[in-house]
């Protein structure tokens, strides 16, 4: 887990735990299926072997990503989200819903002036 913040509200308490680029794109990965690295790093095209195992570590740390290793040869490690991660994903949803309706305004040119 992170050094404690001092947090002014709840949003910054959780936008430290999914701050970066791919933390949000691995949850959503893990949501349905529990998955091995090589497999969560091809459904996440662009992200390297180093930044998925460093997101994994520091998501694993904050309670939101399990990771299991079988000890067999070679060995066999597999990520799911935990309840935490769960209730997350699941707190996120309605503002992938937003964004999906974003898209779809700026597909349409509807988009307000910047």
């Amino acid at each position: 887990m992170k050094q404690q913040q001092p947090y002014q509200c709840g949003v910054d308490a959780a936008i430290d735990v999914v701050d970066g680029k791919w933390k949000v794109h691995i949850l959503w990965v893990l949501n349905d299926a529990t998955r091995r690295f090589g497999e969560t790093r091809r459904l996440l095209p662009g992200i390297s072997e180093k930044v998925l195992t460093q997101q994994l570590r520091e998501l694993e740390a904050d309670g939101i990503v399990h990771r299991e290793v079988y000890e067999q040869v070679p060995p066999r490690v597999e990520y799911s989200l935990t309840e935490r991660g769960l209730r997350l994903n699941a707190a996120l949803a309605p503002l992938a819903e937003w964004g999906d309706e974003r898209i779809a305004m700026l597909r349409e040119g509807d988009a307000p002036a910047a």
